[in-house]
């Protein structure tokens, strides 16, 4: 199969961040035995070598200058809640260059099957495709940009134009299908829930090199590491795990590791300090890809706080914990629920309760072997349902019913 993959977020060089599961998806088609072809703008950031990857490449111009390309590539919003003022000017730019390349792509290769993550700009992109050259297509929602659609009548009006072309849509939380279906005007009968997930061949229980990243961060051998991984922005609720960490009874030391970068981390540095936490939150900044799996195995539990508004996806660095065999502890919001089994790999909270939350760490702070068992229930899960290999297969199947077929055909009903 002939698989084009429209994104505005793709690893641009050895170690980066930017739409890593978007690559972890296209490089396990592959796997499978398809061909793939990533359409992308084009920023100065590209290195890539062909040593890098399996997949092919369309990257393509906006702006007349190098250095106008500010788009995409986890920089056009602000906390993840609204757009950056350049977007705004440089959004139009995008919009053509973009429906231009995916139409000379689609007019030149035939594919089988496009696939858009993001309803904007990729699922317009591909819908203006679909429907001249009767490709299928299928649209994937994984985070806010659907409750940013919603706030803004000419994009509300693009992304309803991607879904009505799309013989499938995905989403990896409940919260961003019912933005898309009660706020756009997506046909719920198109819908199915469909998680990110993780390669367990690359990430995995290991101990090499935690020890000496304790003692680098200068966390004492005793101590329970809680892990948050992620983006600080409002949705991911990680002031909620320092107000939680901050009611946990003194006794077992308790570090906190904060992994990762955003528009709120100097705030949350901040509340930290006000919170009593001092030296036991350690603030190490984005961690390169191929150096992540020694901070999830350093972790004792991996917390993962969400809140519903601005509504997200499930995080894959959930499942990139579970890989790697840790419990997690999650709010019941963001998709946590599709993957944390309640009182098997971990625990869900309610949303915004920080007692809760706290009460879920204690229990796993005190019991190692609770947290060994969950930690080994979770990695289970990634063998059996929540590994790449068993979601693409997910995906494989909905693409081959969609060729040839009419995109009202009967879609999987979460």
């Amino acid at each position: 199969m002939k698989i084009g993959v429209l994104t505005h977020n793709y690893p641009r060089y050895r170690g980066d961040f930017s739409g890593r599961f978007v690559e972890a998806l296209s490089e396990e088609l592959v796997n499978q035995g398809h061909q793939v072809t990533i359409l992308a703008p084009w920023d100065p950031a590209y290195a890539r070598q062909p040593s890098d990857h399996r997949v092919r490449f369309v990257l393509y111009h906006y702006a007349p200058r190098a250095s106008w390309h500010h788009l995409g590539y986890m920089r056009t919003m602000r906390a993840d809640v609204s757009l950056r003022r350049a977007t705004y000017l440089l959004a139009p730019g995008l919009f053509v260059a973009g429906a231009l390349a995916v139409m000379r792509w689609v007019a030149r290769e035939r594919p089988d099957v496009l696939h858009a993550h993001w309803a904007l700009p990729n699922g317009f992109l591909g819908a203006l495709a679909a429907r001249r050259y009767g490709v299928p297509l299928v649209v994937s929602i994984p985070g806010s940009d659907a409750t940013v659609a919603a706030q803004n009548p000419l994009f509300r009006r693009m992304a309803m134009v991607g879904f009505s072309q799309a013989g499938l849509i995905t989403a990896n939380s409940e919260s961003l299908r019912d933005v898309a279906i009660h706020e756009l005007g997506a046909d719920p009968d198109r819908f199915d829930l469909i998680a990110y997930g993780v390669d367990p061949d690359a990430l995995h229980p290991d101990p090499t090199g935690t020890a000496a990243l304790r003692a680098g961060l200068g966390i004492p051998a005793d101590a329970v590491v809680l892990l948050a991984v992620g983006r600080m922005v409002y949705k991911k609720g990680f002031d909620r795990l320092l107000r939680a960490a901050a009611l946990l009874e003194r006794g077992q030391p308790v570090h906190l590791l904060m992994v990762g970068e955003g528009d709120l981390w100097a705030e949350w540095q901040a509340l930290g300090r006000d919170l009593g936490l001092g030296e036991r939150v350690h603030w190490v900044g984005n961690v390169p890809s191929d150096r992540i799996s020694v901070y999830y195995n350093v972790a004792d539990v991996a917390v993962m706080p969400a809140v519903t508004r601005p509504a997200d996806g499930l995080n894959v660095t959930v499942l990139d914990a579970m890989s790697c065999g840790k419990p997690v502890v999650g709010s019941d919001a963001a998709g946590n629920g599709l993957a944390i089994r309640d009182g098997v790999n971990g625990y869900l909270v309610p949303e915004g309760d920080d007692a809760a939350l706290a009460r879920a760490l204690a229990a796993l702070v005190a019991d190692p072997a609770l947290r060994a068992r969950m930690g080994a229930a979770g990695r289970r899960l990634i063998d059996t349902e929540l590994g790449w290999p068993h979601l693409a297969r997910r995906d494989l199947a909905h693409c081959e019913r969609l060729q040839g077929k009419s995109p009202l055909a009967t879609c999987a009903r979460p």
